[in-house]
């Protein structure tokens, strides 16, 4: 799997085509699997794939909400998340899969179509997080999105064969 640095020396087109594929990849990896393997967790540190869904769902909706912030204001500063928090609060483990899936989907369609429309200078635009992340560009988020995507596939296919 690439690294996040590896992504960046990607084209972007080349970026942008392993977005689109996450959502099927999602899909397949899923298909046919009972409820109960979807919401066991493989170690008690370890998400469960339904909770790996949810997040990949919920981060999607946080990555389009940055990129939006990033061209809408003049360097954003982005609050902490917490995903541990988030599959505790909003119970992971009770969400639908598929549900998950598809909401996964319409927001990646909304990322994709916000890559497509950039041109020019606003690659550059960025905005700071607030923890030790520092500054991010849109392009940089196009390779952290590419590479978050793989990190997770991963996670997922070691969730449903029982490994943490």
């Amino acid at each position: 799997m690439p690294s996040v640095d590896e992504y960046a020396k990607k084209e972007r087109s080349e970026r942008v085509r392993r977005l689109e594929l996450t959502a099927d990849q999602m899909r397949a990896a899923v298909r046919g699997r009972a409820g109960d393997l979807l919401v066991r967790r493989p170690a008690v540190d370890a998400w469960a794939a339904v909770e790996v869904v949810g997040h990949l769902r919920d981060a999607e909706e946080w990555f389009v909400a940055r990129c939006r912030m990033v061209l809408e204001m003049d360097e954003p500063a982005f609050p902490r998340n917490n995903p541990d928090r988030w599959a505790r609060e909003r119970q992971y483990l009770r969400h639908d899969v598929d549900r998950a899936i598809e909401s996964f989907r319409v927001w990646r369609e909304e990322a994709i179509a916000l890559f497509r429309s950039l041109g020019g200078d606003a690659w550059a635009r960025g905005g700071v997080h607030t923890d030790s992340r520092g500054r991010r560009t849109l392009d940089e988020f196009l390779s952290l999105m590419a590479w978050h995507d793989d990190n997770h596939l991963d996670q997922l296919a070691r969730a449903l064969d029982g490994r943490p």
